[in-house]
């Protein structure tokens, strides 16, 4: 499995429908940074994505983006090929 980084909060709807879809794709672990609770994880979150909201999705370093992105990358059929080894 590829290394996966979400910057999220423990709160966020779409934090949790994009945990859900990792999951369901056969992902039993993955680095879940809280920005709301580790000091300067928000402001690393805004540095490397250029975004502000949460979640922000990595796989492998590529940066994929927050849930929307996620999930239409699921239904173009880009995502199961950056999951397998």
């Amino acid at each position: 499995m590829p290394r996966i980084v979400m910057y999220a909060t423990d709160w966020c709807p779409f934090c949790q429908r994009a945990e859900s879809l990792l999951r369901a794709k056969g992902v039993a672990a993955f680095e879940k940074i809280l920005v709301d609770e580790v000091p300067g994880a928000r402001a690393e979150m805004m540095t490397r994505s250029g975004r502000r909201t949460v979640p922000q999705i990595y796989i492998d370093e590529r940066h994929i983006g927050g849930f929307d992105d996620l999930s239409a990358l699921d239904r173009a059929g880009g995502l199961e090929p950056l999951l397998r080894d």
